[in-house]
């Protein structure tokens, strides 16, 4: 009987092995080879880099090309060597540079470095619309762009993450700022914080996102008594949520902020709208500050919080008015250069690797709808509406073009 058995269990598996079998069907990933430029930055006061030297051999060993322009990392305190044993190639030509398929960068490209692009490649770089102008723009479109800004790029979670990156370090680093400039060297001669027996410093800090949270986290930890202004409750309750403390915090209305700013010993502008930053601060209640306060304001590359505000930069980065210290650099981060570049090196890496794994630029910008929001110039038009209206420039929305290119 069990040899029967055997003989029938032998042939149904037998059987069985030619029978159609069920299986996942194999998704096929698109890898596209990269070629990334790393130009040198050619605003003076500049010192950030895109990418770090571990970076750069991670894109090398996923089969991607980087070429470096030499010295770009060297004021972050990379060298070309530790670039060229990562893997990249290190160039002593910008125009080679910017032959490039994708251009990260720091600062806008100038006129000269849009003359070096081909037509139809990638630039990532910030906007800082503050210092730019409607000439900017034609030549981005002329030479059909695709250009994306820091202010603009999402990410999954709906946050943007080179601001906040960037407003992390720029709000830990206003009050080092700050506490420069209250010395007897150049200011007030008090200490940013407080002591046992003496009052301590009043910080008014105008707007309630990250640079405020950074900047006020800081102060607290000194002893400075903080006064933090916005009008989004909303704003202000999750910083007061994400502080564990207690603080003053107040909408803005003018007579209240007038009467804080004239007790105030540093001032931080940080406020910021899609329209830019609102200027809440007018000539007459800075009149009316103490001498020697201190104003910093951060959003100055938005345009400023307050009325007397202008750019300045690290070399020269202040100046008076009505005797209140004025700090308007643009790039604060920079005074850090290392930390930020390291910060926006892990925020382009893996963004890097997603362009590259969906088959290049183009095909992430229409198959996620964070990485689109980045886009302000896509092959000659302009694709963001604030951009197009405050230039007047012919707009194109980017939802259009996914329908016609599907």
């Amino acid at each position: 009987m069990k040899p029967k058995i055997d003989i029938a269990l032998g042939k149904l598996a037998t059987e069985s092995a030619l029978y159609p079998k069920e299986a996942l069907m194999p998704i096929k990933e698109t890898d596209h080879k990269l070629y990334i430029g790393l130009p040198k930055e050619s605003e003076d006061f500049e010192n950030r880099v895109c990418l770090t030297p571990e970076a750069v051999a991670l894109l090398v060993n996923n089969g991607h090309e980087v070429i470096v322009e030499t010295n770009a990392g060297i004021n972050a305190k990379f060298s070309d060597r530790e670039y060229s044993e990562a893997g990249a190639k290190i160039s002593y030509s910008a125009q080679e540079v910017y032959q490039s398929d994708v251009i990260l960068k720091v600062e806008p490209p100038t006129q000269e470095e849009i003359a070096f692009l081909k037509p139809g490649k990638t630039v990532i770089s910030a906007l800082q619309m503050a210092r730019l102008d409607k000439a900017y723009f034609d030549e981005i479109n002329n030479k059909r762009i695709t250009a994306l800004a820091y202010e603009f790029i999402e990410d999954k979670g709906g946050s943007i993450p080179v601001v906040r990156a960037m407003s992390e370090i720029a709000g830990s680093a206003v009050m080092l700022i700050a506490a420069e400039y209250l010395s007897s060297k150049n200011g007030k001669g008090i200490i940013l914080g407080g002591i046992t027996g003496v009052p301590p410093t009043k910080v008014v800090i105008l707007g309630a996102g990250t640079v405020a949270e950074y900047a006020t986290r800081t102060a607290l930890g000194l002893g400075a008594e903080v006064k933090v202004f916005d009008n989004h409750v909303y704003k202000l309750r999750r910083l007061k949520h994400n502080l564990g403390v207690q603080i003053y915090t107040s909408t803005i209305d003018t007579i209240t902020l007038r009467n804080e700013l004239k007790e105030a010993d540093v001032v931080i502008g940080s406020l910021r709208t899609d329209e830019g930053s609102p200027c809440v601060v007018t000539e007459d209640m800075i009149a009316e500050m103490q001498p020697n306060s201190v104003i910093i304001d951060v959003s100055i590359d938005q345009g400023g919080c307050f009325e007397t505000s202008h750019l300045t930069d690290h070399k020269n980065p202040i100046f008076r008015k009505h005797e209140v210290i004025h700090y308007c650099v643009p790039n604060i981060a920079s005074r850090v250069a290392r930390t930020a570049s390291t910060a926006l090196s892990n925020i382009f890496t893996p963004m890097l690797l997603q362009i590259a794994k969906k088959g290049g630029v183009d095909d992430l910008i229409f198959s996620r709808d964070w990485f689109m929001k980045g886009v302000y110039a896509y092959k000659g038009f302009v694709t963001n509406p604030y951009i197009a209206k405050k230039f007047e420039l012919k707009y194109r929305d980017m939802n259009l073009l996914i329908a016609a290119r599907y």
